[in-house]
């Protein structure tokens, strides 16, 4: 089920008003209907795979009530293995049991003849990745007792299940998520409010910014041999804007809606484009992924605590390995080691630490002349790499920077004008967003919002251009949805 649906518009109410005004005098009721909702919400898109985060479920809860009574440091150790086991196995078998092998074939064609080892017609499970590091940083903390762990079975299962941030995030830590679905709740208006708000503003993200650019940037990547280089330029820089918008969009409803239930989902967007480095850069994109790649892979490697040497190791695993959480393909791989290869720089010259504050900008409309170089040198630096990520092979995305890099300026004559006035409104939108993001992240419209009246004015622009601008049926997914 997807946010933008008709079916989720009628979900939503119906589980909204069951929810306060039925299930609400009953805490194990009131999760049993999160659960449920859940699953339905899940279930909507392939029934089959429920019992999927079934078992994940019931082998995580059933691991983390054995932590919580064994002190036997073997015993627990195995358990934690057991848990990354199934978990992670069943991750690489939905999906990457077939990039494995088609790598195995292409590096050695003679096992394509010998009958051992083929491709599975396998479906990718929605949202896999996101909730097994779900659930794996409930057993991981459980074995490492920084939690307790749960007897409250729905409660758990709500936890991994729960449908607001289910298949695209942000990946929520038990120690956050779970010990909210364990108390009781009561409604708070103005976190009602705020809920919707945060609704309607990932709305316009997902669907007047990243849906709109979605033709144009297909038409650019799919024909990029008929287009001149700053076609292909132009193309890179929607994409970047497409994906943000796609991705921070989903982030923003999942909070939304998490609020309207009276949960407090993490940030996972804090403006990162506005970065002044690639540090800087990982700390405000996908931050929920990023600082569990860093608490449960970078860390318990060594982190920077064992040399130079050791450290640039470590950072290359967490970027190859965050490449690889992405996709099944070596387009992502690559986009991972280009993040490692600008990030190392940084970290070498203890640049890594800089720009720690929330606002990326020094103070309204006078940002120094170093922060915007530094702005547009990260950026484009992003949006090169985001080439790959878009990209369907290597050797596309080879050659659209090849063919970007001609520097040939031929005249497109293939563009009728209805395309040009299409592209002429998204890039309005666009720069119109930019300013919009500009004003968050630099505090000013959270300072023009504070009277009623103005967030009433807002929530009622956000509103009409997304009733003049939302196709009656869409089959735009979010593009998170394939990891």
């Amino acid at each position: 089920m997807l946010f933008n649906s008709i079916d989720f518009v009628l979900f939503l109410p119906l589980v909204f008003l069951l929810y306060w005004f039925v299930t609400n005098k009953n805490l194990t009721i009131q999760n049993l209907l999160v659960l449920i909702a859940s699953y339905i919400f899940y279930g909507w898109w392939d029934f089959r795979f429920l019992g999927l985060i079934l078992f994940s479920t019931v082998v995580d809860f059933t691991i983390g009530y054995y932590l919580d009574t064994i002190n036997e440091k073997a015993k627990r150790k195995l358990l934690l293995w057991t848990s990354l086991i199934v978990n992670l196995g069943l991750l690489g078998v939905f999906k990457y049991y077939n990039f494995f092998i088609e790598s195995a074939f292409e590096a050695f064609p003679f096992l394509q003849n010998n009958g051992h080892f083929s491709t599975l017609d396998i479906i990718l499970p929605v949202g896999i990745s996101f909730y097994t590091f779900q659930t794996l940083s409930y057993t991981i903390d459980a074995y490492h007792k920084k939690i307790n762990a749960t007897k409250d079975f729905i409660g758990f299962a709500a936890f991994v299940s729960f449908f607001p941030q289910l298949v695209a995030g942000p990946i929520e830590r038990a120690s956050n998520l779970l010990p909210q679905i364990l108390k009781k709740r009561t409604f708070n208006k103005q976190r009602g409010f705020e809920g919707i708000r945060l609704i309607l503003w990932g709305l316009f993200k997902k669907i007047i910014i990243a849906d709109a650019l979605a033709p144009s940037v297909n038409e650019i990547f799919n024909n990029y041999a008929q287009y001149p280089s700053h076609y292909l330029v132009f193309g890179a820089i929607l994409f970047a804007f497409q994906i943000y918008g796609d991705f921070s969009g989903y982030s923003s409803i999942a909070r939304g809606l998490a609020k309207l239930l009276g949960f407090e989902l993490m940030i996972n967007f804090n403006y990162p484009y506005f970065s002044r480095n690639i540090a800087e850069f990982w700390r405000k994109w996908h931050i929920s992924l990023s600082t569990w790649f860093r608490d449960y892979l970078y860390i318990p490697l060594g982190g920077s605590r064992l040399g130079k040497g050791k450290s640039i190791r470590n950072i290359f695993i967490i970027f190859l390995v965050s490449g690889f959480w992405h996709g099944a393909n070596w387009t992502f791989i690559i986009w991972g080691g280009i993040h490692a290869i600008l990030f190392v720089p940084s970290f070498l010259l203890s640049r890594n630490r800089k720009h720690l504050e929330e606002i990326p900008l020094n103070q309204f409309f006078t940002p120094s002349l170093r922060d915007v170089l530094n702005i547009i040198k990260t950026f484009a630096l992003v949006t090169t790499a985001w080439i790959f990520f878009r990209a369907e092979s290597l050797f596309h995305a080879l050659d659209y920077l090849k063919h970007m890099a001609s520097f040939e300026f031929k005249p497109v004559t293939f563009l009728n004008p209805y395309d040009n006035q299409v592209l002429s409104h998204e890039i309005i939108y666009l720069i119109g967003f930019i300013l919009i993001e500009y004003l968050l992240a630099t505090k000013v419209l959270s300072i023009f919002s504070k009277k009623w009246i103005n967030r009433i004015l807002i929530d009622l622009c956000l509103t009409i251009l997304l009733i003049f601008n939302s196709p009656i049926s869409s089959d735009l997914s979010f593009i998170y949805f394939q990891f």
